[in-house]
């Protein structure tokens, strides 16, 4: 009689665990099980073709949207995790006021990427908010373009000042939470030594962080692939990036095939580059 209950005990764990796998399954595993069974197929004769990818390579935006996917994941994934470190740093440091700092620095968590997107199209646009206080303030006669197609570098700049300042706190909340698993002992060992703030950051700090940053870099560079709000918002197709392509396939040309081929580079570029982080910042454990 008392072997009906613990059944039930045994396989509890698995039961709350259906609905997790559930979503997995139907919102994961068979959106992408679709996309590689579309990639791979002909659209003319429905057999097993390179086909799809074939026409992605000879479309010269595919090659401009690879190259500038690389280049804002490049230019924006440092910028933050460097502004996001020192910010991190500082707010631990427990500075004056560091609780309404810290609600304001996280504040970008709050809006999406499409919100993003719009505000600083205010802000960049020739009659936006920036040329306004510069032209009253004097310190410009003419509005400065920063949108345009003829003006692909301003574009790009205003796409990764949109970028670090909208996900720059999700590196900032990650990092955060990992120096303040870092006991203050180690700090001080460190100070008795006579190691100085370079030292203790080089030497103590970043080495138990390494955790942390593995999480906030594979985190960020997964977003950066699939970066596509802001850079529709701001720029449009002047500066195609690799989810844009895929959402212009889809929706424009109407072609699920090559749509799907974009969405399983992108997956292949984030997987290798996980893996590349994974291999470079995993923790070093002592044997014994």
């Amino acid at each position: 009689m008392a072997r009906g209950p613990s059944k039930i005990q045994d396989f509890l764990p698995y039961l709350l665990f259906l609905p997790s796998l559930a979503y997995l399954a139907f919102f994961i595993g068979y959106p992408t099980a679709q996309a590689v069974l579309l990639a791979f197929k002909d659209p003319s004769t429905g057999v097993f073709s390179l086909v799809n990818f074939e026409r992605l390579a000879r479309d010269y935006h595919f090659w401009d949207a690879l190259k500038y996917t690389f280049m804002l994941a490049g230019i924006v994934i440092p910028i933050q995790v460097t502004l996001a470190l020192g910010m991190a740093l500082l707010v631990n440091s427990r500075i004056r006021g560091y609780s309404t700092l810290l609600y304001i620095l996280d504040m970008p968590l709050a809006i999406s990427d499409v919100a993003a997107g719009l505000i600083w199209y205010s802000i960049f646009s020739s009659r936006g908010f920036l040329n306004k206080f510069l032209i009253n303030a004097g310190l410009i006669k003419r509005p400065i373009y920063f949108l345009g197609y003829y003006f692909r570098d301003m574009e790009i700049l205003s796409l990764v000042v949109t970028e670090v300042w909208r996900a720059t706190a999700i590196v900032f909340v990650i990092l955060l939470a990992g120096l303040q698993t870092i006991s203050r002992d180690y700090i001080e060992i460190a100070e008795i030594f006579g190691a100085g703030t370079f030292s203790k950051l080089k030497d103590v700090i970043l080495p138990l962080l390494k955790p942390s940053l593995q999480a906030a870099l594979l985190i960020r560079t997964l977003f950066a692939f699939q970066v596509f709000g802001v850079v529709w918002i701001l720029v449009g197709r002047d500066v195609p990036v690799l989810a844009g392509e895929a959402y212009w396939w889809q929706t424009e040309i109407r072609d699920p095939h090559v749509a799907s081929a974009y969405a399983l580079i992108i997956a292949g570029l984030s997987i290798t580059i996980s893996m590349i982080y994974v291999a470079l910042l995993k923790p070093h454990t002592v044997e014994r």
